[in-house]
């Protein structure tokens, strides 16, 4: 198994997925503009997309199984070089919403996937990896954020140029399954109960994370007085903030354990989506954006990795064991698309009349990382005596 090639290969997925994911989100006002399209018809636009990210999710799960996650990760980049250059050049709406609806898939497909292919590299290292793999997604974002703001005066249409990088990455050479005795990871029980918890720990996050993404620029385009030019603001120095704390995060976490990161982190991004809401000017919301950034920047990945650890178990098979870690994270990965409603689709809802309130939402909720800290600590959980479905 070609782990040092593996490992350049599955950052690259992660960086496209960030990359296409922002630059698309951080031109929603412009796809607004360009097809009239109220707060309340953008939502249930998002809507549809997280609900069909989620069916990508599953479809991941259940091809994975049969063949493996390095394929499945192929299609899903595959789906997204045809669903970019669609939305982004569609001649009318409907042809943009099924160009979302494709995207959409795509999107669940990969998220799955691509944290089913960094799971499998953290445990076979034996160290933390995922900060610093969800690190690359968020330099994507950087780079996307970056190239909505030098581009925002090119027409909608130069944006199909993207769909080049994910039809690239593609071909790179992910990490490809030893099945060994997969047959075993049909007959041992995932112990659900502790995942479960980790999992409210990762809803939190993406209810924060998609709020940001998805209503960041418009929330600095609606309600200041922002340059249009300038409203990816919202999104750019917050993807620079936590590209640097997940790129430092595999030593934080090493150092200070799971449990303590997580609870500084829920304080600092409570606190900054405090400034955001309560901001009386741009500048001032950019920088609770900027320390929101840094403040969620390592639970999800934290998140994916407590619960390929529990699921994981004391299993010695090598390929047992990544079966049943595969279709765990699938499973798992759902909690994704819940905070991406919550974020996307409740925060534009209640922010109807003003996205002040739709940000208070996740600033208050964001606290519930406290008491969930716990259920991240690196106890290793006897499978044996677990109770609950098996992961077949």
């Amino acid at each position: 198994m070609d782990l040092p090639r593996a490992r350049p290969a599955v950052a690259a997925a992660f960086l496209t997925q960030g990359l296409v994911f922002i630059s698309l989100t951080t031109r929603l006002p412009k796809f607004s503009d360009r097809w009239h399209l109220a707060d309340l018809d953008l939502s249930l636009l998002l809507l549809m997309m997280v609900l069909l990210a989620g069916l990508g999710s599953v479809v991941a799960e259940k091809f994975a199984a049969r063949r493996d996650s390095a394929t499945m990760l192929r299609v899903g980049l595959g789906l997204t070089a045809v669903a970019v250059p669609v939305l982004t050049t569609a001649p009318a709406l409907w042809v943009f919403v099924a160009g979302l609806a494709v995207y959409g898939v795509a999107l669940g497909v990969i998220d799955a996937t691509v944290n089913m292919q960094a799971v499998a590299l953290e445990h076979r290292r034996s160290r933390p990896m995922l900060p610093s793999f969800h690190g690359a997604w968020t330099l994507g974002g950087v780079i996307g954020a970056g190239l909505t703001l030098a581009t925002a005066n090119l027409p909608l249409e130069a944006n199909a140029a993207l769909a080049v990088v994910p039809l690239a990455v593609a071909f790179a050479p992910f990490l490809a399954r030893d099945h060994g005795t997969t047959a075993a990871a049909q007959t041992v029980a995932v112990p659900w109960r502790p995942i479960l918890l980790v999992g409210l720990g990762m809803v939190l996050f993406y209810m924060v994370d998609t709020a940001a993404a998805t209503w960041g620029p418009t929330y600095l385009d609606h309600t200041f007085s922002t340059p249009s030019h300038l409203v990816a603001l919202a999104t750019f120095p917050y993807l620079v903030a936590s590209g640097i704390l997940r790129l430092a995060g595999d030593r934080l976490v090493a150092t200070y354990g799971p449990v303590a990161v997580l609870r500084v982190s829920a304080v600092v991004a409570s606190a900054a989506l405090a400034v955001v809401v309560f901001a009386p000017t741009w500048p001032v919301a950019v920088v609770g954006f900027t320390l929101l950034g840094a403040g969620v920047a390592v639970v999800a990945p934290l998140s994916f990795s407590a619960a390929a650890r529990i699921a994981g178990g004391d299993e010695v098979d090598l390929g047992a064991r990544q079966a049943r870690v595969d279709a765990v994270i699938a499973r798992f990965n759902q909690f994704n698309y819940v905070g991406a409603l919550l974020g996307s689709v409740l925060t534009g809802l209640v922010g109807s009349g003003s996205l002040r309130v739709g940000f208070a939402v996740p600033m208050v909720l964001i606290l519930g990382l406290l008491p969930l800290a716990r259920a991240f600590a690196p106890v290793a959980v006897p499978v044996a005596a677990a109770s609950g479905p098996p992961a077949g």
